[in-house]
């Protein structure tokens, strides 16, 4: 954890914003878990911003699917802002419209250049990105499954997940390079890193 707030000291005053503003909308917006709106630094921020080092650093397009309050991508957005980095389009997908005001709320008041695409995953074909992210949307095997129109021979899943992941990648439809890392901010979670997605 230390690590992690060590890392991200730069961005920390944007990234506590991000944090003020969806505080004050989830009073009429449900954006994260009720038991979670005590520790949004940790359980939310901290928790996305552990990915943006294991982004390719050639990678320019990022697709998020399933964005919700926009964990991982928004946070991922910030840092690429402060740090410079490689990232010139940052997709963020969501369904739920209130959620998606949300996020555009969040990206002018850090003038944050992402793209916020209100719509269901299965609907968008014309994307290819280089890097694809999610957190708390799916299994892995369906994760695949909706990212697979984005995908060209070079794109790299990052995805947060929790202690059932062995379980997940059991599944006969996993057929690519698997890599696993610890997370950084909760002990029974892990980054999962897919390349070679056949």
């Amino acid at each position: 954890m230390k690590q992690i707030e060590q890392f991200i000291q730069s961005a920390k005053s944007s990234l506590k914003i991000y944090e003020q503003t969806l505080i004050k909308w989830q009073k009429a917006v449900n954006l994260v878990s009720a038991n979670s709106l005590n520790d949004i630094w940790n359980r939310h921020i901290l928790d996305s911003a552990q990915l943006y080092p294991y982004i390719p650093k050639n990678a320019k397009i990022l697709v998020d699917m399933g964005s919700g309050a926009g964990f991982p991508a928004m946070v991922i957005a910030i840092l690429n802002k402060i740090f410079q980095g490689s990232l010139t389009d940052i997709y963020l997908i969501e369904s739920d419209t209130k959620k998606c005001i949300f996020l555009r709320e969040v990206a002018r008041i850090l003038d944050v250049q992402v793209h916020i695409l209100n719509e269901r995953l299965e609907k968008i074909t014309n994307i290819k990105a280089d890097v694809i992210t999610s957190r708390a949307l799916a299994r892995i095997d369906k994760l695949i499954e909706y990212g697979r129109p984005f995908i060209h021979e070079e794109t790299v899943f990052l995805l947060l997940k929790g202690e059932n992941v062995q379980e997940e990648l059991k599944s006969n439809q996993i057929n690519c390079q698997v890599d696993i890392f610890s997370s950084q901010t909760d002990n029974s979670g892990c980054i999962v890193k897919l390349s070679e997605v056949k």
